[in-house]
């Protein structure tokens, strides 16, 4: 395949949570090496493989809980074609966005470099080379992956307005686009970033930076993307997820 490059990409992943809504699983495994597929690859080989696939060679893993199956699993990814380096989470620069701050503090990433975030726990066949091109076309500050078409896992109630039940809709499918947990950002944002995160404990990407960013009007764009997604959030989640599926969806990069 014609692989777009976009100058000194870093794929950004966050892996370093616990997982408590993948219990029992997680006393004894990392959330992002639970196997999955027929092949039953760590689902973090999954997100290495699809940036390896798109030309993206320079990783960082931000990592705290069980860190060691992550890092005696990919060593320095070379494996895998790709180079991996390691930040441990900083217990003073909690959430999406103080994680990526680390990272910045600590040197792995920098102004000068597009990231692109991902949430680990996510598994996608999302084209990011396309998704990078789209970033730079825009001239964005940030572009957030979004799928059409999401199906809420719950029913729901339609109320009137005493709140007496009109009637259920059972896993309906939204019409607005959900975010995938991958982003794109701009080198240029970390300093706003850490500007807006000052001393507090923690700083929330989609809570706190993307509004600040509208509320500066810098631009900030949305992707969405039909591309298969999956988020295994829950052992629920977990079980649901076909291995089958996996393999069918994922044949081009595990080959």
């Amino acid at each position: 395949m014609v692989v777009f490059q976009v100058n000194k990409v870093k794929g950004v992943v966050l892996c370093g949570g616990k997982g408590t809504r993948l219990r029992p699983l997680t006393h004894y495994i990392q959330k992002t090496m639970v196997p999955v597929g027929l092949k039953q690859k760590p689902l973090l080989e999954y997100v290495v493989r699809l940036f390896r696939f798109h030309g993206i060679k320079d990783l960082v893993f931000l990592v705290n809980y069980k860190s060691e199956q992550i890092i005696n699993y990919f060593e320095d990814g070379s494996r895998f074609g790709v180079n991996i380096s390691y930040v441990e989470d900083d217990p003073n620069s909690k959430g999406t966005g103080g994680a990526v701050l680390t990272a910045y503090n600590n040197g792995e990433v920098n102004a000068d470099d597009t990231l692109l975030v991902y949430y680990g726990d996510i598994v996608t066949n999302m084209n990011l080379t396309e998704l990078l091109q789209y970033h730079k076309d825009k001239q964005a500050w940030s572009t957030v992956a979004l799928s059409s078409g999401f199906k809420v896992r719950v029913g729901l109630a339609n109320l009137d307005s005493d709140s007496k039940v009109l009637g259920f809709e059972e896993k309906p499918t939204l019409e607005k686009p959900v975010s995938v947990g991958i982003s794109v950002l701009n080198g240029k944002m970390l300093e706003y970033m850490k500007q807006l995160k000052g001393k507090k404990p923690e700083l929330d990407f989609m809570g706190e930076v993307l509004p600040y960013l509208l509320k500066e009007g810098k631009p900030v764009y949305g992707y969405v993307s039909k591309a298969f997604w999956y988020d295994v959030l829950s052992t629920e989640a977990y079980e649901k997820l076909d291995p089958q599926l996996v393999n069918e969806v994922f044949k081009e990069i595990l080959d």
